[in-house]
């Protein structure tokens, strides 16, 4: 806990330091397309437990406190259970989601966003039992709702718009097949200013 807050003094300092060099043209009326937003994340782990997300978002910074905009997610993981005594895989089980939703943030400080995403993603499930002969494969298709509520914070980069950020978020509808479970999810990412 100490090295959690002693990384977000240090990175709240860099960005007092920062802060000076960073401004936008509030004199501008309409649309302005240097407050849009683009960017998003993106997650790779591969093993016996591969996971490959990838979760681009368009957005538009309507003022200096508030950010909207949409996401679209899609993941992909597959986890591999393998006899104890030999390297042949027993179970398999493979899961994609693929769905999207809208976000908003506000910025009480500047470099601190609180986030609101209502989201709709579609699963499908795939568990393959290698230890029958022949082998079984059960599958399912389903949707689910999330609501994910959380904040972050946000580095701005260069002279522009475009920024660092990272966040925790967590569902609190908790469907009971969401594929975000009962644990908080955390994002790092970069949004590009043009």
């Amino acid at each position: 806990m100490k090295r959690l807050l002693l990384c977000l003094l240090f990175l709240g300092s860099i960005h007092l330091a920062h802060a000076q060099y960073y401004t936008t043209d509030t004199a501008r009326k309409g649309f302005d397309p240097s407050r849009l937003m683009i960017g998003g994340s993106l997650g790779l782990i591969f093993g016996d437990y591969t996971n490959v997300n990838i979760s681009p978002l368009i957005g538009y910074r309507f003022s200096e406190l508030f950010a909207a905009g949409v996401s679209i997610n899609a993941q992909y993981a597959s986890e591999r259970e393998r006899y104890i005594n030999s390297n042949e895989t027993a179970y398999r089980y493979t899961y994609t989601v693929f769905g999207g939703g809208v976000w908003g943030r506000i910025y009480p400080l500047e470099m601190l966003f609180l986030q609101a995403q209502p989201e709709y993603n579609y699963v499908g499930e795939k568990l393959t039992d290698y230890t029958v002969d022949p082998k079984q494969t059960v599958k399912s298709n389903y949707g689910v709702p999330s609501l994910l509520l959380g904040g972050g914070y946000s580095q701005p980069l260069g002279a522009g718009n475009s920024a660092f950020y990272i966040m925790v978020l967590y569902d609190v509808i908790q469907d009971t097949r969401s594929p975000y479970q009962n644990r908080p999810l955390f994002r790092m990412g970069f949004n590009v200013g043009l």
